[in-house]
């Protein structure tokens, strides 16, 4: 989706649910990004902090953007909050100050857009699936999902609340499984973390986060992550303190170049 821009029209009402509903998503023209990062002298003018609430996974992505956004517009600095996208929102409706909000599903987008926090409707920029991390070279043998429910394994989980625990007990409920794991994880690097510590056999997080964490995990696909796949929008807030150049950096996200930066660590395409 290079060419998508993003939109400033009405707010879409978001699925219920945080797998994916790109109906939720604006892809219609706006006139948001009449300041962004394309070209003339209001590019040129860009400067100041853009702070960045994203989800978790979003971190090593994120982060090379952000310092490709800060040398193309020298003066500008890209300020992040990663963490669980259920906390971020949570803590922009309370007030916190910040430009961006990039969720993990549009489940915790609509938390922040029913408190009319945004600016515009939100729009989907990637897509992401689960993976299951297991300890490099798989010793405990898992193949699929239904091989975390064994009995003495230990299994990490995003907590249910957060986009990617809330997938994942999507994919359990599909395949009709029950899985008690020994921890619930606030944000999926927190699950991820679990494996590469030893604590746990497995845990289930995004592709993009086993990919991100090379040889220190290895990834097990399965297919139930199909039908658990989370929509990842992205909206300029309502009070952004430096709009202009939040703008252009949700237009360097959208971008083909953005696309491609984000295709390479993973994620799908809308």
């Amino acid at each position: 989706m290079g060419g998508l821009a993003f939109a400033a029209v009405a707010l879409t009402a978001c699925s219920s649910g945080d797998s994916g509903d790109s109906g939720d998503s604006a892809t219609a023209s706006g006139s948001a990004t009449a300041s962004g990062s394309g070209s003339g002298s209001s590019a040129e003018k860009l400067s100041g902090t853009v702070t960045v609430f994203a989800a978790a996974s979003l971190k090593e992505s994120f982060t090379s953007l952000g310092k490709t956004f800060e040398k193309e517009h020298p003066g500008t600095k890209v300020s992040f909050n990663f963490g669980g996208s259920d906390s971020l929102a949570a803590s922009i409706t309370s007030g916190a100050p910040a430009d961006v909000f990039a969720a993990a599903s549009p489940k915790t987008m609509k938390t922040v857009t029913d408190a009319k926090a945004a600016k515009g409707a939100p729009a989907t920029f990637v897509r992401n699936q689960l993976e299951i991390a297991t300890l490099p070279g798989n010793p405990k043998k898992i193949a699929t999902l239904k091989d975390l429910t064994r009995s003495g394994l230990k299994v990490a989980l995003c907590a249910k609340e957060v986009p990617c625990g809330s997938a994942a007990q999507t994919a359990l409920d599909g395949a009709g499984l029950k899985l008690t794991p020994v921890s619930y994880e606030q944000d999926v690097k927190g699950a991820l973390t679990k494996v590469e510590l030893k604590e746990v056999d497995a845990s289930v997080v995004y592709r993009t986060d086993v990919k991100a964490a090379g040889g220190k995990v290895e990834g097990v696909e399965f297919p139930e992550s199909k039908k658990a796949i989370n929509d990842y929008p992205i909206a300029l807030l309502k009070n952004a303190p430096n709009a202009e150049a939040a703008t252009a950096f949700i237009d360097l996200v959208t971008s083909a170049r953005g696309q491609k930066a984000l295709g390479q660590a993973g994620f799908l395409k809308p």
